[in-house]
């Protein structure tokens, strides 16, 4: 049996939850909106169980952690981090495969962090003792919730493409946006001839999605926007509660993250969407759905 198929029955119960309110809430007057919107939701939240545990802990940790205890608040996030993601595989809701993905996550977020902290982009403001030149390790997993978020939304809502791009294309594409993260230090910023790469390669991409029984779909362009938009709030989250800081938020006291740095997550966005493709091939939306 596809193991995908095997992971969508560890969640039964949100497809007897989704029969329910198919019998309940649909038949009223602008019911089915109101259930298919309900149903989006609590696959949304689902999906996002890691990120949300990780971000619930951090302003824990702001508002009630001991500011004296020996062992220190970025430690205890990091086992926490690791004690969760390990959770979520050994109860089978991540397969091995989406693992080792999210792991390059890890590795991949904490390579750019020792850079961006060396170049004084941003700061740990605390001390702790698993971490590597100054980086709490625990960072790399605010990047593997976004792995692990996009994962679990392509199983939850069945992810289908029309007008894919070439996958090699979309692989250069990333290389391209992770490698100008580090070389803007050093030469011309080439974020804006990527953004316009971009929106060139996904034109005409739509993503469809189905919450229950209709698929519905949306440009791929606007998808990667609304999840930036997440990631962006997310951010200001952890720059409040100082598990990171800004260079004008260590001399100003703390202010929002600037708008324009939407654009970076943008462009982590597609990194992070395109590595996962490489455990789930974009379907063409005309191919049929998976025997449940």
């Amino acid at each position: 049996m596809d193991e995908n198929v095997k992971l969508r029955r560890r969640d039964q119960w949100l497809a007897s939850f989704t029969s329910f309110s198919r019998k309940t809430i649909a038949p009223l007057p602008l019911g089915q909106f109101w259930h298919e919107f309900l149903i989006f939701g609590i696959k949304q939240a689902w999906a996002c169980v890691f990120a949300a545990v990780m971000i619930a802990s951090i302003f824990g940790t702001y508002l009630f952690y001991p500011k004296q205890a020996e062992f220190a608040r970025y430690d205890f996030l990091f086992l926490l981090a690791l004690s969760m993601q390990a959770l979520l595989i050994l109860m089978k809701f991540e397969h091995r495969a989406e693992a080792k993905v999210i792991a390059i996550f890890h590795v991949v977020g904490t390579i750019m962090e020792i850079f961006k902290t060396y170049k004084g982009s941003w700061i740990y403001p605390e001390a702790n003792f698993f971490r590597i030149a100054g980086v709490p390790l625990f960072s790399g997993f605010m990047y593997s919730t976004i792995g692990s978020y996009i994962a679990r939304c392509w199983r939850l809502f069945d992810f289908r493409f029309s007008n894919y791009p070439n996958r090699n294309a979309t692989w250069v594409l990333c290389a391209a946006i992770y490698l100008n993260f580090f070389t803007h230090h050093y030469m011309f910023d080439l974020r804006w001839v990527i953004f316009a790469a971009t929106a060139f390669m996904y034109r005409r991409t739509w993503i469809y999605f189905t919450c229950d029984q209709i698929p519905r779909r949306m440009p791929m362009l606007l998808g990667f926007f609304l999840v930036a938009v997440f990631i962006w709030f997310a951010e200001n989250i952890g720059t409040f509660t100082s598990v990171w800081l800004y260079p004008h938020q260590i001399k100003n006291g703390w202010s929002p993250v600037g708008i324009e740095k939407l654009g970076s997550w943008y462009l982590l966005m597609i990194i992070s969407f395109v590595l996962v493709t490489a455990v789930h091939e974009p379907k063409n939306a005309t191919q049929p759905p998976p025997s449940p």
